[in-house]
């Protein structure tokens, strides 16, 4: 009888495993091409920025400050990283809110009202936060999305 019941637990096992979800992560090999491309993006535009990524549970896995970034960076944009994460949207999306008078949501949970933050997106799925800190806020948005934008192509190849 005992064997019985091992043999039908063991039987059943792949089909409980089928019904776990399963979730896409960013390799070191995406993580390197992201980071190429935003820091070319940065050299091309005269500017010196940190730069910040994040998983989906806002867990830090890259964070480059260069020597002519403000040290007030390394915070920024950690903060825009996760805002974006959190939200699954641009942190620009936070500004607004806050421009717009939603002054409410200053207290909300990984809030951060900064442009330059972007939600890492990989077939509808947030993967996590990529960040850009220490030019115009406009100019962080643009360097963190040439990231997402190579991310992107990487992935067609």
């Amino acid at each position: 009888m005992k064997r019985w019941m091992v043999m039908v637990v063991l039987l059943a096992m792949p089909a409980m495993a089928a019904d776990l979800p399963s979730r896409k992560v960013l390799s070191l090999d995406a993580v390197k091409v992201m980071v190429a491309a935003s820091e070319a993006k940065a050299l091309e535009l005269h500017v010196s920025v940190t730069l910040c990524l994040v998983d989906a549970s806002e867990n830090l896995i890259f964070l480059e400050k260069p020597e002519g970034a403000a040290l007030n960076t390394l915070q920024f944009c950690q903060k825009k990283a996760k805002d974006a994460a959190f939200y699954g949207e641009p942190s620009k999306a936070a500004e607004d809110a806050v421009k717009a008078g939603h002054t409410e949501a200053l207290a909300y949970p990984e809030f951060f009202p900064n442009q330059g933050g972007v939600p890492v997106l990989v077939d509808g799925q947030v993967l996590g936060g990529y960040a850009a800190s220490g030019a115009r806020s406009d100019i962080d948005e643009a360097i963190a999305k040439a990231g997402l934008d190579a991310l992107a192509q990487w992935l067609m190849r």
